[in-house]
């Protein structure tokens, strides 16, 4: 009879058992949050155990390694024609001090992922103003996050739209959070953001998969 794992040894692997499923089920099932992608696959697998779970970067990296083996064909075409997309997105919507954050960032982006962008503004009503203005039709949306000093994550209003058949999500921060950023909820570090000028330099070196955090 096999002797059972050590502690460490078999949290290692769960870890990265959890990893390889929850980036399977982002490539193939069309789920672009990392952390619903993590848990359902710690669901799929039985482990309860947060404990156990990955950090999302974890994620993250398993997930580079299979679109390396398995997307090279489409990927790399569809995270630039996302970062193009998302150069046009914030220019546009520049008065809001955008900010861009999630896959099309990090350079895990494909076909389906959306252009996440944190928008600041104390006046949360203001970016609807401005869609409406602007004739875009775009449903209201919510997302959790974190901001730097907070003790738990809080609701932020959002709206979301899809201009030449990508998916745009705009996250309303208020102007504070240029300042005090939101963090990860793994490990309360800031999450990776850009600037459009930030973005513009990432275009022009592809071979980066990841910009610096930036606030």
């Amino acid at each position: 009879m096999p002797r059972p794992l050590p502690n460490a040894q078999r949290g290692s692997r769960e870890r990265l058992l959890i990893a390889q499923e929850a980036a399977r089920l982002v490539r193939e099932s069309g789920i672009h949050d990392l952390d619903q992608a993590r848990r359902k696959a710690a669901g799929r697998l039985g482990i309860h155990d947060e404990a156990l779970w990955p950090r999302q970067a974890q994620v993250e990296e398993v997930l580079r390694e299979q679109q390396r083996l398995f997307d090279m064909d489409s990927q790399p075409a569809a995270l630039r024609g996302h970062r193009e997309s998302a150069v046009q997105a914030m220019q546009f919507l520049y008065a809001f001090h955008p900010r861009l954050a999630g896959a099309v960032l990090a350079g895990t982006a494909d076909g389906g992922s959306p252009v996440v962008l944190h928008l600041h503004c104390d006046d949360t009503d203001a970016v609807q103003r401005f869609l409406h203005e602007q004739r875009i039709p775009a449903e209201a949306r919510t997302s959790l996050l974190q901001l730097a000093g907070q003790a738990s994550r809080q609701r932020y209003p959002g709206w979301e739209f899809a201009a030449n058949g990508i998916a745009f999500e705009l996250v309303v921060l208020p102007e504070d959070a240029l300042r005090h950023p939101p963090v990860s909820s793994d490990d309360g570090r800031p999450l990776p953001r850009a600037t459009l000028a930030q973005l513009r330099q990432l275009l022009e070196t592809p071979s980066r998969q990841n910009a610096a955090d930036s606030r």
